[in-house]
């Protein structure tokens, strides 16, 4: 049961994935469908990832008191229903009411699905969740070939009635594989909020290391296929190759920057990897040409999603196991809360009459400084859990 429950969680983790990454290659199509700006589509995918920062300490609470495979099973629900919705909207308002829908789902599930897969296999926890993780990757990576095949055949919101269908199809497998409930019922009840709130300065420490390059990634990957179609003059076809290269370069991130982080002091080793991304950020505002830009591209996808895994061992090492849980749930929710404005600010500022790269050129500068003020922090010591290097020790 174990084996084929989790099967299936890797598959219902593709789709949620899938559906919150699935809006950043259709943005041209919904800017033409609807006859908005672009502001208005980048509170679009704003609303996505607001969604998906929302529901996460609300629903660690709850898992308290239900356990996780029924929530996992409400998440498959919602995002069956909010992805039907989505492709029935008719207005650019109730795209953003959808695209909130979906977000909420994928928040939901990744709050509750990820200690349900450490709890499935306590003795293998590291490869588990990567094995998970990677299935959510790969959906990253399919996004815009599936969403472009499907215009293509279709039109977008045949998108939507897929990701619906085999969501529902998907979550009864689920059901069905969880039917007994061996295994998945327990729930270790580690959440004491307010003792992960003592840890306030931790915390802190994380969001200035990821909020701050989250804001600039979501700006910049929800808008990259009109970003390199209006600033490099790229065909769609092309800038939708360099979206998919993007996602493509998480999937060896993220199985071996986890790895390096173990072997690397761990605050250092996310300083270093900062760097490179803004290194790259900086230069995809002055390089042109398809080979140029794949090279950057690559670069820019490796190193924003090994910070992800990195970040995550150094957390939850340092974390005391009491307050593991909860702390993480505040922290990756209010994370996600800063960095889902990334695509909204992007929109404005565009629609303001500001290019592109002269948008992306200041995200980076300021991230550089966020790199000074990290390494005055570890240099003179006020960086928490930087004495330790791997969970297990």
């Amino acid at each position: 049961m174990t084996r084929r429950l989790f099967g299936t969680l890797c598959g219902l983790v593709f789709l949620v994935s899938l559906g919150r990454t699935v809006f950043a290659p259709l943005v041209e199509t919904f800017q033409t469908e609807f006859g908005v700006g672009t502001a208005a589509v980048g509170v679009v995918t704003t609303l996505v990832w607001l969604g998906t920062a929302l529901p996460r300490i609300p629903v660690g609470y709850l898992l308290t008191r239900v356990p996780r495979h029924r929530v996992v099973l409400a998440t498959g629900a919602l995002l069956s229903v909010a992805a039907g919705f989505t492709a029935t909207a008719t207005t650019i308002r109730t795209l953003q009411l959808g695209a909130f829908g979906i977000g909420l789902a994928s928040g939901g599930y990744f709050v509750a699905a990820i200690p349900l897969v450490g709890e499935l296999y306590p003795e293998a926890v590291g490869r588990a969740i990567g094995v998970h993780g990677t299935a959510a990757q790969l959906a990253a990576v399919a996004a815009a070939p599936i969403a472009v095949a499907l215009v293509t055949l279709a039109d977008w919101r045949a998108t939507f009635w897929v990701l619906a269908v085999l969501a529902a199809v998907v979550t009864a497998v689920l059901a069905y594989a969880a039917r007994d409930g061996d295994g998945v019922d327990a729930t270790a009840a580690d959440r004491d909020f307010l003792g992960a709130l003592r840890h306030w300065r931790l915390m802190l420490v994380g969001m200035l290391m990821i909020a701050t390059a989250g804001f600039v990634w979501q700006g910049l990957f929800n808008f990259y296929v009109v970003y390199l179609t209006t600033a490099k003059a790229f065909t769609t076809t092309e800038a939708s190759t360099m979206l998919t290269v993007v996602f493509a370069a998480g999937v060896p991130a993220f199985w071996l920057s986890g790895r390096l982080a173990d072997r690397f002091p761990r605050v250092p080793y996310i300083i270093v990897t900062l760097s490179v991304y803004v290194a790259a950020l900086l230069a995809l505002t002055e390089v042109t040409g398809f080979l140029a830009v794949l090279a950057v591209t690559t670069v820019i996808g490796y190193t924003i999603h090994s910070l992800f895994p990195a970040l995550d061992a150094w957390l939850l090492d340092t974390l005391p196991a009491d307050v593991r849980g909860s702390a993480y749930a505040v922290f990756s929710g209010a994370s996600l809360l800063l960095e889902a404005n990334g695509s909204g600010a992007v929109g404005f500022l565009t629609d303001a009459g500001y290019a592109f790269d002269a948008v992306f050129r200041t995200f980076a500068l300021g991230l550089v400084a966020v790199v000074a003020l990290l390494t005055v922090l570890y240099v003179l010591g006020f960086v928490p859990g930087t004495e330790r290097r791997t969970a297990a020790e």
